[in-house]
């Protein structure tokens, strides 16, 4: 009999910690390892104590807390790591959790002992711009724009706390831009998981919906290498994503509205393209707590430990 991974997710009390907790807990493959302690659990020595012991460690962390469990993992070589931060997307040395993107990171993940979850924004720019970039039909020097809405759950318990209070602003009822300076913590992954030569303008947007989101790059027939048109962007998608579990191309149509929380629970992602061969619109749908975050992480843990990749995943 197969024994249990042993797990130990560093700083569960975060949304994206606790949505992993409450689906491993469920599942017979593992054995949740944790500090009862409430106290303790922001004590270096007790935090060691716990990686030393686990197979692998979530971290579910600000970024410089997520450096130092890193550090603290340094000892114990045979411990492997899911870092859901920012601090490692584009470092050396990690693979970048999407094994969508090629069978060569697939592999990656799989043999590998340092995987970084990516952002919920760039998961489906980088979904959506890599693959053409790769192929040559988009040039890396390209002046790219994104706009990203997504559910107020990415905001973290403050911002859930602050959307669902009965006393609520007026303005959070209606749609909010932000990170207006162009200095948004993912695109840095967004420009290099991609190949480009510099970060796209990035507008994300935060809805008042619970979780869910549409990422969207508004393309002109002028920026690619090649004349394509619609049909020949679904058709690379289609070549790249076909019979993958969690990324789905959808065939062509007009929804009229494309609506950000339809995935909301599913770790899927949906990549669809629309306009006409002048302009055209490319959209990856996702949960973000799900394919964007806790969803992402669990993907990664099925490859690492030889598990169903879609084992405790909605799809």
């Amino acid at each position: 009999m197969k024994s249990k991974t042993k797990v130990f997710i560093d700083g569960r009390e975060g949304t994206t910690g606790l949505r992993i907790y409450s689906r491993l807990e469920q599942r017979e493959d593992v054995e949740l390892l944790s500090i009862t302690d409430e106290e303790r659990r922001k004590d270096a020595a007790a935090r060691r104590e716990m990686i030393r012991g686990a197979d692998v460690v979530f971290l579910c962390l600000p970024d410089q807390a997520a450096r130092e469990s890193v550090a603290l993992a340094a000892e114990f070589p045979s411990v492997r790591i899911i870092d859901a931060s920012t601090a490692h997307r584009t470092e050396p040395g990690w693979s970048y959790g999407f094994p969508e993107l090629s069978p060569a990171l697939r592999e990656s993940i799989v043999n590998g002992s340092r995987v970084a979850v990516p952002g919920c924004h760039a998961s489906g720019f980088v979904a959506l711009v890599r693959p053409l970039v790769k192929a040559g039909l988009l040039p890396a020097g390209s002046p790219l724009a994104c706009f990203s809405v997504t559910g107020y759950s990415g905001g973290g318990k403050k911002m859930i706390a602050e959307y669902e209070a009965a006393d609520r602003p007026l303005a959070l009822s209606s749609p909010r831009q932000y990170a207006l300076g162009q200095e948004h913590k993912h695109l840095k992954e967004m420009k290099a998981i991609c190949g480009l030569e510099k970060e796209p303008l990035f507008s994300p947007i935060v809805a008042d919906f619970y979780s869910g989101m549409v990422v969207t790059v508004p393309l002109h027939r002028s920026q690619f290498s090649s004349d394509l048109g619609p049909e020949g962007l679904r058709q690379v998608y289609e070549e790249l994503y076909g019979g993958q579990k969690l990324v789905r191309v959808l065939p062509e149509g007009d929804e009229g509205f494309l609506a950000g929380n339809v995935l909301s629970g599913s770790d899927a992602m949906e990549i669809a393209v629309a306009g006409n061969r002048d302009r055209m619109i490319l959209t990856a749908r996702f949960d973000n707590l799900g394919k964007g975050a806790s969803g992402a992480a669990l993907q990664c843990l099925n490859l690492m430990t030889g598990a169903e990749e879609t084992a405790g995943l909605q799809l």
